[in-house]
């Protein structure tokens, strides 16, 4: 990882190699943590960061279903977000905002532990390479399930949730794909390890049914572009043969961006090469988060300041 030179702790700038939690801190026990992964593009008007208020939202949505106040207001961590931003001088960045159980008491209770905030911010490319986004990834249907939507609340993006993500990418790589697919405990198909996921069967998109996934940003986005470019969208209950006999399929997300699938399971998706409308789906949402198109420019929060 490039370090940069400052992390929001706090409410504070501290500098990067200082921003340390103590060996005892809950959240590092037992997973009581959420947080939200957030892009910042360049753009002709200065780097901006691409649907800024709604990941806030899901990040105090997520703190809220694991019953964790925090200690700032919607408006306060938006303007740190653009802030730490501002302070490290990048133009395009990963941004991280992760809310923790802090150092207080051992067990599994963590109500009373302070509620530590962080925001830091560093310089991530193509989360599976550039490669990956012009000529697609291999994935593999992961024997590991995604968790029960009872067992572990799938709307919060919990740091806890993520050893699921972690076993299925680590089996996925081991056997040589790129990334895994996981099911649901019905074995329909909910998301990837760190994605969400589309197909595309005779010009219509579908996309899993909302129950047993987190909602992604990127998901959403995807969803309204393709409604504006007058695709039929479909959120509906999905079998890996859905996939397996699609014309094209893609992964969606924050970090992920749209990723093309090409093989899932030694099987090959379509032609084998991303296609039509994943390529224009891409090339839409590119233009969008550079301030291309007018249309969405009220997705970008600039980080200049007014």
């Amino acid at each position: 990882m490039q370090e940069l030179e400052w992390i929001w702790v706090n409410g504070k700038l501290v500098r990067w190699q200082e921003a340390k939690t103590h060996v005892l801190t809950h959240a590092l026990h037992y997973g009581t943590a959420v947080f939200e992964g957030i892009r910042c593009y360049k753009t002709s008007q200065g780097p901006a960061v691409f649907r800024l208020d709604e990941h806030i939202r899901r990040l105090f949505d997520s703190a809220h279903i694991i019953r964790m106040c925090l200690p700032y207001a919607q408006e306060e961590v938006k303007k740190a977000t653009l802030s730490v931003i501002r302070a490290n001088n990048v133009e395009e960045c990963y941004i991280r905002p992760l809310a923790f159980r802090g150092y207080g008491e051992m067990g599994v209770d963590p109500t009373r532990c302070e509620v530590d905030f962080v925001i830091a911010v560093w310089c991530w490319g193509a989360y599976m390479g550039e490669k990956a986004l012009r000529e697609g990834v291999r994935a593999k249907i992961s024997s590991y399930a995604r968790s029960y939507i009872n067992s572990s609340s799938p709307r919060a993006k919990t740091s806890a949730n993520y050893l699921n993500s972690a076993l299925a990418k680590m089996e996925a790589k081991e056997l040589g794909y790129d990334e895994a697919i996981l099911l649901d405990v019905n074995g329909f198909v909910a998301e990837g390890s760190g994605e969400n996921i589309f197909y595309v069967k005779n010009g219509i998109l579908y996309t899993p049914h909302p129950y047993s996934i987190l909602l992604g940003i990127t998901r959403d986005s995807v969803i309204r572009i393709a409604k504006n470019l007058g695709l039929e969208v479909q959120e509906t209950l999905v079998t890996r043969d859905d996939l397996y006999l699609a014309d094209e399929a893609f992964f969606t997300g924050t970090a992920a961006e749209i990723t093309p699938i090409v093989e899932i399971d030694g099987r090959t998706v379509g032609t084998g090469k991303p296609g039509e409308v994943t390529r224009r789906l891409q090339e839409v949402f590119f233009r969008v988060v550079r301030g291309e198109e007018p249309g969405y420019e009220r997705w970008l929060s600039y980080v200049k300041e007014v």
